[in-house]
């Protein structure tokens, strides 16, 4: 076992119990990671997009210790925690449930989305109201990351020290929610 570790001619040195406490980040960013589904982004109470669709791309970020194994913690754990969420919302049109902008009423087998002059009818087996102000990579960021985190024990047991959701709904247009312990 290694009791000291001396880097560019003893610059630093790292004693055994400092090099277990060592911080690592495990990027999750995966072709499987993706999920298809229409929105539309609403700007103010006059104007919106139409309703349109992406392809859209999720990354995970863990910041953990290395354990005395060199492991952070078991990521296939995340990375099925997120292949199920986005499942859920694969191939689905996803309105915003807490925009004060809208209102959405049910009429049998559909939900009218009620906005300024108009309305979409659209089927309930077809669409997720979700728990969001608007249908943003911002916002799904936040959602992902919420999901991620209600399990405050799996959390610590891990001792998950940052974690970052990242939403890209194209090259180049993505946005990023971050819980810190």
């Amino acid at each position: 076992m290694i009791d000291e570790l001396v880097i560019n001619s003893g610059a630093l040195f790292h004693s055994h119990a400092a090099m277990a406490h060592r911080l690592t980040t495990i990027d999750l960013h995966m072709q499987a990671l993706k999920f298809s589904a229409a929105h539309f982004t609403i700007f103010n109470a006059k104007e919106r997009e139409r309703l349109h669709g992406h392809n859209y791309a999720v990354t995970c970020r863990i910041t953990a210790p290395v354990g005395e194994d060199g492991l952070t913690c078991d990521y296939a754990i995340f990375k099925n925690k997120l292949y199920a969420l986005i499942n859920g919302l694969d191939e689905y049109t996803l309105i915003a449930k807490n925009s004060r902008h809208h209102r959405i009423e049910e009429e049998g087998d559909f939900y009218k989305v009620w906005f300024h002059d108009h309305y979409l009818m659209l089927r309930k087996a077809e669409t997720i109201l979700m728990p969001i102000r608007n249908t943003t990579v911002e916002e799904l960021s936040f959602y992902f990351l919420e999901q991620l985190c209600c399990d405050a024990a799996f959390l610590q047991q891990h001792d998950i020290r940052k974690l970052e959701i990242t939403v890209a709904s194209g090259p180049g247009q993505h946005g990023s929610a971050i819980w810190e312990r």
